[in-house]
């Protein structure tokens, strides 16, 4: 299938073209992905391998490793979504050569690409994003015979906020949620790393925690042993204990009662008590 872009380089690089087979996706599964990628519509298959010599032969696909030339195998599954397939050569049983990776996602076979591909993608990239931005830094250039160049932003401000709005408004509108297969996948392929890769504990911490293991070890014994020895003697230390909690209540009721009797004092003398006399002075 060929994508939406036009021109010459879509039909002479693989990586611009897919393909898809609709009466295969609904029954593809591990065992059949390799027959589906040898049909005869699927312009990635090539037709001189030794896959497609074993199949003539209609023998097993175990008979690749005994013979040379270029084949495709099966690298990497992930059932039901996702199948890797890679073409290499074969030199010996146990020496091959990669060749390209192509990948099947639901249904669709695409061309991996290669490092020189991605680099030259991400080169044109950033200098097509360079070039806009001197562009556009150009046009707000300014010049007047007696002032010389100068930068002006206030004739194309508010041209820059109307397009902010309309971005925000666009990037708001293609957000779409992530479907529920989408977050499971997600979480299990964290999982398989962390089961893979456990974090590793540091040695202070083990060290930490075996100590407060053996403190809460020898607490409890020693809870267990008092528990044990002063069973006979619950009633006094009963007694002890409510008597202790009744003195704070006496104290409590005392200052209170002192601290009404000076608030009275208080009171009194300040509606009774007169200031001192002044005292004349003796001519």
């Amino acid at each position: 299938m060929m994508p939406g872009r036009l021109g010459p380089m879509p039909q002479d690089n693989p990586l611009w073209i897919s393909w898809h087979d609709s009466n295969w996706i609904p029954i593809l599964n591990p065992a059949n992905v390799m027959e589906y990628f040898s049909e005869k519509s699927n312009p990635f298959y090539d037709r001189t391998c030794n896959n497609e010599i074993v199949r003539m032969q209609r023998q097993t696909l175990d008979l690749l490793n005994n013979m040379t030339g270029v084949e495709y195998i099966l690298l990497h599954v992930q059932d039901p979504i996702l199948y890797v397939i890679r073409k290499q050569h074969r030199h010996t049983p146990t020496e091959a050569t990669p060749l390209a990776d192509y990948y099947i996602i639901a249904g669709t076979v695409y061309q991996a690409p290669d490092l020189a591909s991605v680099f030259n993608s991400r080169m044109l990239s950033t200098v097509h994003h360079l070039q806009s931005a001197f562009e556009e830094s150009s046009s707000f250039a300014r010049y007047h015979p007696s002032k010389g160049y100068s930068w002006d932003f206030s004739s194309n401000k508010a041209i820059a906020e109307n397009n902010k709005t309309d971005k925000s408004k666009e990037v708001a509108a293609k957000e779409e949620p992530s479907s529920l297969f989408q977050r499971q996948r997600v979480d299990m392929l964290l999982g398989d790393l962390l089961r893979k890769f456990p974090l590793p504990i540091p040695q202070a911490y083990q060290h930490g925690s075996g100590q407060q293991q053996q403190q809460n070890q020898n607490g409890s014994s020693a809870a267990n042993n008092n528990s044990g020895g002063g069973g006979g003697d619950g009633g006094d230390h009963g007694s002890e204990v409510a008597s202790i909690k009744q003195e704070p209540g006496e104290h409590g009721s005392n200052d209170m009662g002192g601290s009404l009797l000076m608030q009275g004092i208080k009171e009194e003398g300040g509606s009774d008590m007169k200031p001192p006399p002044e005292k004349k002075m003796k001519m």
